[in-house]
């Protein structure tokens, strides 16, 4: 049976601005039908890097905290730390980089920013669910904790997935860091030797006593490494690395698992958001951003997680691409951007295998605010 998946364009008039036509959108897309009053109701978005100029504006998200005020739920903006060195990579300096973007308390109409997974990455629930490439998963306890979930997304390319939108926010987005390492890598960490200084800072801090010094260099013990990657955020010169070797099918696999360990216990509890504006070709974890691959197109709202994602890339595959963007080919209305940016990334996978996992379908029926439905071709 296909999803409804809810479509606002960015025509805006003196009778009913852009902020006012979404809280019209995701009101008609069912958002009071998953909050309940006194629900500690998570916003799952992304506070941008720091340079990075494509995440959602702070305007739009400040009325979707007002919306779930008036719904009588207390709501919070949650965000899981980066599993990479950077400005978001503990929870003091994520907040501190939301505050610099725009998303501070006083102009969220007093929603508090709570990272999910606390200070340094380490404060999750393991959650089983007994699937194909995971037994269980780590995810940020906050989100888990919750009453209610509703995620807003920045649509937009990706390097290890195609595109990331709802599910990438929820699976990769939500998970601790030891969870987002799982989902990356199969292996510990590797030791750069030549730029290893041999402070210690990784051994001290490693929980499962998996790194050790010797003549002034730290190595690891594989089969003592529990993958929490605290070594990665510790090391003071960035000598400890991710090893990038999870193939990609096995990598998309992992996110819509961790997706389904997110969504476990939120159950008639969670609600969807994609901006696609800002199309740029690759995350909003960059320092910077790129022209995006398409003009801005709208929002999109629904209750289901895949139907949501299909529809967005179906609605950015369907246009134009500008000039001067990162993509060489694929340019014309109905050519696969995502292909077009990343050739030997299959996108579809990762829709196709969270159908299979019952996390939602790819069928969906599109509806325009003030129009009709439009039902898609079938798949």
């Amino acid at each position: 049976m296909a999803a409804d998946v809810y479509f606002m364009d960015l025509t805006a008039t003196s009778r009913e601005n852009l902020p006012q036509k979404l809280e019209r959108l995701i009101t008609a897309a069912g958002i009071n039908t998953v909050l309940s009053e006194n629900d500690l109701t998570a916003v799952k978005v992304h506070f941008g890097e720091r340079g990075n100029t494509g995440y959602i504006r702070p305007t739009f998200i400040r009325k979707i905290i007002r919306t779930l005020k008036k719904a009588g739920t207390s709501p919070f903006l949650t965000d899981a730390n980066t599993l990479y060195v950077g400005a978001r990579s503990d929870a003091v300096s994520h907040i501190r980089t939301a505050v610099e973007n725009g998303f501070a308390y006083s102009s969220m109409d007093g929603a508090p920013v709570v990272i999910a997974d606390g200070l340094l990455g380490k404060s999750e629930v393991r959650v089983q669910v007994d699937l194909k490439r995971c037994n269980a998963v780590f995810i940020g306890a906050e989100i888990i904790n919750a009453n209610a979930l509703v995620s807003v997304a920045h649509f937009k390319g990706h390097e290890l997935s195609g595109f990331g939108g709802t599910l990438k926010n929820l699976g990769m987005g939500c998970a601790s860091r030891r969870g987002k390492l799982d989902q990356h890598s199969n292996v510990s960490p590797k030791i750069k030797r030549k730029t290893c200084i041999g402070c210690g800072q990784c051994a001290a801090f490693c929980p499962g006593q998996a790194i050790y010094l010797q003549e002034k260099k730290a190595y690891i013990r594989k089969e003592d490494c529990i993958g929490c990657a605290e070594c990665i955020v510790r090391c003071p010169t960035e000598s400890i690395n991710i090893k990038w070797n999870q193939t990609v099918p096995v990598f998309l696999e992992k996110m819509m698992e961790y997706t389904a360990g997110v969504l476990q216990n939120k159950a008639g509890k969670a609600f969807f958001i994609n901006f696609i504006t800002n199309v740029s070709p690759k995350c909003d974890c960059l320092p910077y951003s790129e022209v995006p691959i398409c003009n801005d197109i709208g929002v999109v709202a629904s209750l289901d997680p895949v139907a949501i994602d299909q529809a967005s890339a179906d609605l950015v595959n369907r246009q134009q691409a500008p000039a001067g963007t990162a993509l060489t080919c694929n340019l014309r209305p109905g050519e696969d951007k995502f292909r077009g940016l990343y050739p030997d990334v299959d996108w579809e996978h990762q829709l196709a295998y969270a159908q299979d996992l019952h996390l939602g379908t790819r069928e969906y029926n599109l509806i325009t605010l003030d129009t009709l439905a439009y039902k898609n071709e079938g798949r």
